[in-house]
């Protein structure tokens, strides 16, 4: 038997035609650091100088909310969640984004979906100030289902040891909150399993989006409105609300003698959440173990520098403050 490797499965042609579509896209993301082309076996980046320079790193995916994309067959903004999912982890300890790599697997690959999905990346990247500089486009025959892939994305920060966060993060300090775009990219396995389950997708929202459209918005990416905050030095710590919502992110930013007290009535839930918690019977407390519910980005900031943080960014919201810790680390009163 002769048996060659497009046969069992590996389109090496496809996978050229991949590289050619993208390279304008990376091209387009870097800055003068980035040394070398698309295609090397490592992608080379020379270091800003910074005093004191500390590395920082993260990595992340975009959860099952890729499978909802795949079902809308919409590829594009999946890619800006996942720059958004680690490029906020960065700026949430104090770091500038320097350089993103991705890694797309799929069981057959598609060269114009692999452009879409790297189309979204290359946006995110820029909108975060970030180079691409490279990563991997796998094909694997039999590891995945028919026509479905797999994200995930790695990138590097910098800054110097004095501005990592969280620092001086103190009782009295205020809890500021920036919005998120949406359900961003957690809590889908079970967004997901309403969708089968129930009618909660077949009701648009109040002003005509639909259900899996609204969903499918991409994730905030709140590099630029940070970085500004983080140069003039008006931020004691930040937590980014991702997997775990506020009971998992913000004790992030807090010694452990501290607890972040938030205020209920200070926002209102996108109508979004409302419908989730409508569809699913799900309690406030599970809810804000679950998703964000409109607050990406939780803010401790001095009371002095209130003022300030809330005129950079006009969408921003006052939402709790930090008190000492009697029992949880986050508590649901009104301050």
């Amino acid at each position: 038997m002769s048996l060659n490797y497009e046969q069992a499965g590996v389109n090496v042609a496809a996978g050229n035609e991949a590289v050619s579509r993208i390279a304008p896209l990376v091209k387009a993301t870097q800055d003068q650091n980035v040394l070398g082309d698309l295609g090397g076996f490592a992608a080379a980046y020379a270091l800003p100088k910074v005093k004191h320079p500390v590395l920082l790193s993260a990595t992340d995916g975009v959860g099952t909310k890729l499978l909802l994309a795949l079902e809308c067959d919409q590829h594009e903004t999946i890619g800006i969640d996942l720059v958004a999912m680690v490029a906020n982890d960065l700026v949430a300890s104090g770091a500038t984004p320097l350089f993103f790599l991705d890694y797309l697997a799929t069981d057959q690959l598609i060269p114009s979906r692999v452009e879409d999905v790297v189309r979204g990346i290359a946006y995110g990247c820029r909108e975060a100030q970030m180079s691409l500089i490279g990563g991997e486009t796998a094909e694997m025959p039999g590891m995945y289902p028919q026509k479905h892939y797999d994200l995930a994305g790695f990138a590097v920060g910098l800054a110097s040891r004095e501005q990592l966060l969280p620092q001086g993060v103190q009782t009295g300090d205020v809890l500021i909150g920036l919005p998120s775009s949406g359900v961003h990219s957690n809590g889908f396995s079970l967004v997901r399993a309403l969708l089968a389950e129930t009618n909660f997708g077949m009701m648009p929202l109040s002003d005509g989006t639909e259900i899996r459209t609204a969903l499918l918005t991409p994730t905030r990416l709140y590099v630029k409105p940070m970085l500004r905050l983080l140069k003039a030095g008006l931020l004691h710590g930040a937590a980014h609300i991702t997997g775990g919502g506020f009971t998992e992110n913000v004790p992030r930013l807090l010694p452990k003698d501290l607890a972040a007290r938030f205020d209920p009535q200070a926002w209102q839930w996108p109508e979004i959440f409302q419908r989730i918690q409508q569809a699913a019977a799900i309690s406030d407390d599970e809810m804000r173990k679950t998703f964000n519910l409109g607050i990406g980005m939780v803010l401790a900031v001095a009371p002095e520098n209130v003022a300030a943080v809330l005129q950079a960014d006009p969408h921003a919201k006052r939402i709790g403050q930090v008190v000492p810790r009697t029992q949880a680390a986050v508590e649901w009163g009104k301050p």
